[in-house]
């Protein structure tokens, strides 16, 4: 008995060992970008994602359509009472950039970058950034890849050329190379950018229950591949490391279980601008409305039907 109770200990330290060495090291792996700004903090905790896709060597257009592009942005919050809320921000939101004028929401990653996103974010919302997080969707795949597979749905049969993805109808186990096509898709779909926010959040859930299951958390080589190619697909803000990233999943993960994935109120989802062709318009008080109730926690989340 005595025998078994040490062998238990053992096992215990050593696994611990084993996840406190992985996560350190995953830890330094994470490049760093200064994206953060010097607005005065606002209650609760705020994450600002960015999927994007990185190319060096490229012309920018001014709608932010060539080289760096930011397709998938999304707002996590948990308030100062413990509810957290998951917010998509349409990429072709049409928004005041700061030291250009009006433009598409994702043109501010390619005028600025990581800062200029997240002050810009921060003007939209009037909420403070205190976390920024950008996933390279080079490594979507390969985090995909790392777990085995995700478990997507389509409501139609797919086959769109521009984006690669071909699923039939229902849920089907799929790769990296389909699961990122499922992210990036949205010509299929008549609701174009805005299906493509729902679809983008499935595949976080789908991704986050895959990577919490069994299979994969006692699997000590899956969980070393996982934390490899997490880790190779981030950049964050300086100060923020595994540890916020994870604090940021299980925020996350509480909202989409709560349901709490809000879409942002939209007055025109075919406004003609400008500079930017078509853009989908708010109205300033509908989204000062908003985005206040998301920031004291007091946000309806929708009855499930």
């Amino acid at each position: 008995m005595r025998l078994g109770a040490t062998l238990l200990v053992l096992l215990v330290v050593v696994v611990l060992g084993w996840g406190a060495g992985l996560f350190l090291w995953a830890d330094s792996r994470i490049e760093h970008v200064d994206a953060l700004s010097d607005a005065q903090n606002t209650p609760g905790t705020t994450y600002l994602i960015a999927g994007s896709d990185r190319r060096e060597g490229e012309a920018v257009s001014a709608d932010g359509t060539e080289g760096a592009r930011t397709d998938t942005i999304m707002l996590l919050h948990k308030a100062p009472g413990g509810n957290s809320y998951l917010v998509s921000l349409p990429r072709d939101t049409l928004v005041e950039i700061p030291g250009h004028g009006g433009y598409k929401l994702n043109a501010a990653y390619a005028f600025g970058g990581a800062a200029l996103l997240v002050e810009t974010v921060e003007e939209f919302t009037g909420l403070t950034v205190d976390h920024y997080v950008e996933v390279g969707f080079d490594g979507v795949a390969n985090v995909v890849d790392a777990v085995g597979h995700v478990n997507l749905c389509v409501d139609q049969d797919v086959d769109d050329e521009r984006s690669g993805l071909q699923m039939t109808e229902g849920c089907h186990d799929v790769g990296g190379d389909q699961a990122l096509a499922f992210v990036r898709a949205r010509y299929f779909d008549p609701t174009a950018d805005l299906g493509r926010q729902q679809r983008q959040q499935e595949f976080v859930g789908a991704l986050m229950d895959r990577a919490t299951s069994p299979s994969v958390i006692l699997n000590p080589l899956t969980q070393a591949r996982l934390a490899g190619a997490g880790s190779d697909a981030l950049v964050t803000s300086e100060g923020t490391g595994m540890l916020a990233v994870a604090r940021m999943a299980l925020a996350a993960r509480s909202a989409m279980n709560d349901g709490a994935t809000l879409p942002i109120p939209v007055e025109n989802p075919e406004y003609r601008t400008e500079h930017s062709g078509v853009a989908i318009l708010t109205d300033d008080d509908d989204i000062a409305e908003f985005f206040g109730a998301i920031a004291d926690g007091s946000a309806e989340v929708p009855a499930p039907e």
